[in-house]
C-alpha cells in the first residue's frame, strides 16, 4: 500500500506537459548543434541517425510501460500516449530529414536510393504503420472505434520488427547501444509473447494492443 501511494505521488509531480518538453529537448539541442556547425563531416547523416535512434528509444519506452507494471508495479500508464507521440514526432523528422536534407526531395533520388538499399522501405513501412496510431490516439477514438481500436493498435508491433531491422541494417557496423537496443525490441515483444499468468486467453488478446499509444480514458483525461 505504502509503495502504491509513493507511485501515486511521484506520477502526480510529474506534469505529462513535462514529459514532451524533456522528450523533445534532444531535437531542439541536435537542430543547435547542427545550426552551428557542430555535426561533423556529415551533419545530414548524423541528424537523421540521431533521430531515428530516439524514435527507437521512445518506442522501446512506450512498450516497456505495460511489462514494467505487470512485472514490477510501476505504474506509467499515465505517460504511455505521450511515449508513444513522442516516437511518432521523432520518427516523422527523421523521415524529413531523409526526404528534404539528404535526398533534397528528388523522387528519382529517393527511388534510387530505396533500390539500393531496401532497408530504406523498412523504415518507411514503419512510418506508415505508425501514423494511424499516432492519429487515433486519444479517447475520442477510442470510443468512437471501440473493438477495433485494439485491433489497430497491434500494429505497434509489426512497427517494432520493422523498425529493429531497419535499425539493424542501417548502419554497416552497429554500436553498443544498437545492439541494447535491438535486445530490448525482442524482450518486449517476447514478453508479450510468453508472459506468463494472463487468462483466459481471450482476455490476453484483448489486453494485448493497448501497450503503446492508448491514453486512460476518464472524465478527467486531459492529455
Amino acid at each position: 500500500m505504502a509503495a502504491g501511494k509513493t507511485n501515486a505521488g511521484q506520477r502526480k509531480n510529474i506534469p505529462v506537459w513535462l514529459v514532451y518538453s524533456i522528450g523533445l529537448a534532444p531535437a531542439v539541442w541536435q537542430f543547435c548543434r547542427g545550426a552551428t556547425g557542430n555535426l561533423g563531416a556529415d551533419p545530414v547523416k548524423a541528424f537523421e541517425l540521431f533521430l531515428g535512434l530516439w524514435a527507437i528509444r521512445f518506442l522501446i519506452l512506450t512498450l516497456a510501460v505495460s511489462p514494467a507494471r505487470q512485472l514490477f508495479g510501476l505504474n506509467f500508464m499515465r505517460y504511455r500516449r505521450a511515449l508513444g507521440l513522442l516516437c511518432f514526432y521523432y520518427a516523422s523528422m527523421h523521415l524529413a530529414a531523409y526526404l528534404v536534407l539528404d535526398q533534397a526531395l528528388m523522387l528519382s533520388a529517393i527511388l534510387e536510393d530505396v533500390l539500393k538499399r531496401p532497408f530504406i522501405m523498412l523504415g518507411m513501412a514503419a512510418f506508415v504503420l505508425l501514423l494511424p496510431l499516432a492519429l487515433t490516439s486519444n479517447a475520442f477514438s477510442i470510443r468512437r472505434l471501440g473493438r477495433n481500436w485494439v485491433r489497430l493498435h497491434r500494429l505497434v508491433y509489426a512497427i517494432a520488427i520493422c523498425a529493429g531491422v531497419h535499425l539493424a541494417l542501417a548502419t554497416k557496423v552497429l554500436s553498443a547501444d544498437q545492439y541494447v537496443y535491438l535486445g530490448l525490441i525482442a524482450l518486449l515483444l517476447g514478453y508479450r509473447l510468453f508472459r506468463p499468468g494472463l487468462k483466459p486467453r481471450r482476455k490476453r488478446a484483448s489486453n494485448a494492443a493497448p501497450q503503446a499509444f492508448r491514453p486512460r480514458v476518464s472524465p478527467s483525461n486531459t492529455q
